[in-house]
C-alpha cells in the first residue's frame, strides 16, 4: 500500500476545525482507494508565537522537508499577533524555502451555490506568482517616529521568476481551453510590468496552440465581474494575483469555497495546500465554519500526490453535497454536517 507523508499545520481559529474536517474526508478517500496517509500535526500558530516568540521553531523548515505535502488550515489572530508577523513568520517562509512559486486557485460555482453574479457558467483557474514581485520583502524604514520618516518597499521581478510562472500558466492553459490572460499594469508601471509583458510575448511563440490576451489589472477586475465566462486561465504577479483571487472567491459564492495550492513544479520539496479564508477567530470552535474550501484544497493535494481518481472522487462528493443544498450558504449547515455529508457521498 502506498503511503503519503503529510505535515498538518491546523494553525489558528477555524483552521483547526476545517483541518479536522478535511482529514475525515481524506482518510475516508484513502480507505476507498487503497492508499494511506501518514500524518504528523505541528502546533505552529499565533498561540505558539506567544509562547515561543516565533511562529515555528528554527528547524521548522528542515522538519517539513521530510514530508510529501503540507496542509495548512489557517493562520492569524490579529488581536494578539499582528498579521504581518504571522504571515512573514510561517506562510511566506514556507513558500520561499520550498520554491512554491505557483499559487493555484480554481474559481467556479459549485452545483446549488448561488453567487452574486447572473452568470452561472464560469470556470477560471488563477495562477499567481508566489515568491517574488510585490511581496519580496525588499525595503525598510528609516527615521521612525519622526516627521521625516520614510518607508520603502521595492518589488523584485526576475526574468527567471517571470518565465517560470508564465510557462506554468501556459501549460495549465494547454490542458484546459487553451486561452491565457496575462494581467499587468504596464501602462503605469513602465519597468516591471513592461518586462512581464515582453516575456509573455516571447513565451507565447512556444505555445502557438494557446491564445494569449493581455489585460491591465483594473480592466481584469471589471472583466471578472461583467464577463467571467470569457476567462480560462489567468496569470498575474503576487499582489495582482492576490487581489484577483479574492475577487474570484467572491463571485464563486464566498471564501468558504475558495481552495488553493502552493506548488513547487520542480518537486524539490513538499508543496502546500490551504483554504484561502482567514482564521475567523469569532467563529472558531463553534461548528459553523464551512469546510468545503479546505476539503477542496485537500482534493488538490491528492491530485498533486498522484491520486487522481481519489481527488476526482472528493470533488464529485463535494459537488453532489452542494447540489443537495448542503453547505451552500453561511449557517445553512454545521461543519460536522457538511463533512459527514461529503464522507457519505464517498461511500457510494
Amino acid at each position: 500500500m502506498k503511503t503519503h507523508k503529510l505535515a498538518l499545520i491546523p494553525g489558528d481559529g477555524i483552521g483547526v476545525d476545517v483541518t479536522d474536517a478535511t482529514m475525515q474526508v481524506l482518510n475516508a478517500t484513502a480507505n476507498r482507494f487503497g492508499f494511506a496517509l501518514a500524518c504528523e500535526t505541528f502546533p505552529w500558530s499565533c498561540e505558539y508565537y506567544l509562547k515561543h516568540g516565533a511562529m515555528m521553531p528554527e528547524e521548522g523548515i528542515e522538519t517539513l522537508r521530510n514530508f510529501d505535502a503540507i496542509y495548512l488550515g489557517a493562520v492569524g489572530w490579529p488581536a494578539s499577533v499582528p498579521d504581518a508577523v504571522s504571515l512573514h513568520g510561517l506562510l511566506l517562509p514556507i513558500r520561499k524555502a520550498f520554491n512554491l512559486y505557483a499559487n493555484i486557485r480554481p474559481h467556479r460555482l459549485l452545483p446549488g451555490v448561488e453567487g452574486p453574479l447572473k452568470s452561472q457558467g464560469f470556470d477560471i483557474l488563477c495562477i499567481r506568482e508566489n515568491t517574488e514581485g510585490e511581496y519580496s520583502g525588499a525595503g525598510g524604514r528609516v527615521h521612525q517616529g519622526q516627521d521625516n520618516e520614510v518607508a520603502v518597499e521595492t518589488s523584485v521581478f526576475t526574468r527567471r521568476g517571470i518565465e517560470r510562472i508564465l510557462r506554468f500558466a501556459f501549460e495549465q492553459a494547454r490542458g484546459r481551453r487553451k486561452h491565457l490572460t496575462s494581467v499587468t499594469k504596464s501602462n503605469a508601471q513602465k519597468y516591471s510590468m513592461v518586462f512581464w509583458d515582453e516575456i509573455t510575448r516571447e513565451l507565447a511563440r512556444e505555445y502557438p496552440d494557446v491564445t494569449v490576451a493581455h489585460m491591465h489589472i483594473d480592466a481584469m477586475a471589471a472583466k471578472m465581474v461583467m464577463a467571467p465566462d470569457e476567462l480560462d486561465v489567468v496569470v498575474a504577479s503576487n499582489l495582482f494575483g492576490d487581489i484577483l483571487t479574492d475577487l474570484g472567491a467572491a463571485i464563486q459564492g464566498g471564501l468558504g469555497f475558495a481552495a488553493s495550492a502552493n506548488i513547487g513544479p520542480d518537486r524539490l520539496g513538499p508543496s502546500m495546500f490551504e483554504p484561502v479564508h482567514g482564521s475567523a477567530p469569532d467563529i472558531a470552535g463553534k461548528d459553523i465554519a464551512n469546510p468545503i474550501a479546505a476539503i477542496w484544497s485537500g482534493a488538490m493535494m491528492l491530485e498533486h500526490l498522484g491520486e487522481s481518481q481519489a481527488a476526482a472522487a472528493v470533488l464529485k462528493a463535494i459537488e453532489t453535497t452542494t447540489a443537495k443544498g448542503i453547505g451552500i450558504r453561511p449557517g445553512s449547515h454545521s461543519t460536522n454536517e457538511i463533512t459527514a455529508a461529503i464522507v457519505a457521498e464517498l461511500g457510494d
